[in-house]
């Protein structure tokens, strides 16, 4: 499962762009929601600060 490090994030919005499961909102912080995820990776490839991982 993929996770945000809060402390990376800069709320960029990227990763919501690019999820196709609509599973990533973002307020202060990305913000992943564990049951839409497919653990595609689209968003670990796309975040420009690092700031998700596996």
């Amino acid at each position: 499962m993929v996770k945000v490090i809060e402390a990376e994030c800069v709320a960029c919005g990227a990763c919501v762009d690019v999820c196709p499961q609509d599973a990533i909102t973002v307020d202060d912080v990305a913000v992943i929601d564990k049951d839409k995820c497919v653990d595609c990776g689209a968003c670990i490839d796309e975040c420009p600060s690092d700031a998700i991982v596996e």
